[in-house]
C-alpha cells in the first residue's frame, strides 16, 4: 500500500514562510493531479492548490499570489511553498495524489501536517 508522507509543517509568525513536502513511499503510475488541501478546526477540508500532469496549476483565491505548488509525477513528490502566511492559514495540511486505475480514479492521502501561524 503506497503511503504519502508530508513534512515541513510547523509554527511561524504572521508574514513568515514554510515549505511543505509530500513524497510517496513507492512509485505511483498514471498520476492525474497532485493537490494540497487544508482543514481548520471546525471547518470543512478545502482545496488549496492543484497541479496536473502537464504542470498546470490552480489555487484557491485565498492563497493566490502567496502559495506556490510544484513537483511532478516523475518524482512522486509535490511541494507547497507558503509565503506571507496569515493566522487564517492555520490548519492541518494534507497532500493528495489522484491516479488513474482500471476501475477509475483513485485518491491517495497523506496523514496531514500542522501549520500554525501566530499574530
Amino acid at each position: 500500500q503506497v503511503q504519502l508522507m508530508e513534512s515541513g509543517g510547523g509554527s511561524v509568525q504572521t508574514g513568515g514562510s514554510l515549505r511543505l513536502t509530500c513524497t510517496a513511499s513507492d512509485n505511483i503510475s498514471s498520476i492525474n493531479i497532485m493537490s494540497w488541501y487544508r482543514q481548520a478546526p471546525g471547518k470543512q477540508r478545502e482545496v488549496v492548490a492543484v497541479i496536473d500532469s502537464g504542470g498546470s496549476t490552480a489555487y484557491a483565491d485565498s492563497v493566490k499570489g502567496r502559495f506556490a505548488i510544484s513537483g511532478g509525477s516523475a518524482e512522486n513528490t509535490v511541494y507547497l511553498q507558503m509565503n506571507s502566511l496569515k493566522p487564517e492559514d492555520t490548519a492541518v495540511y494534507y497532500c493528495s495524489i489522484r491516479a488513474r486505475r482500471r476501475s477509475g480514479l483513485y485518491d491517495y492521502w497523506g496523514q496531514g501536517t500542522q501549520v500554525t501561524v501566530s499574530s
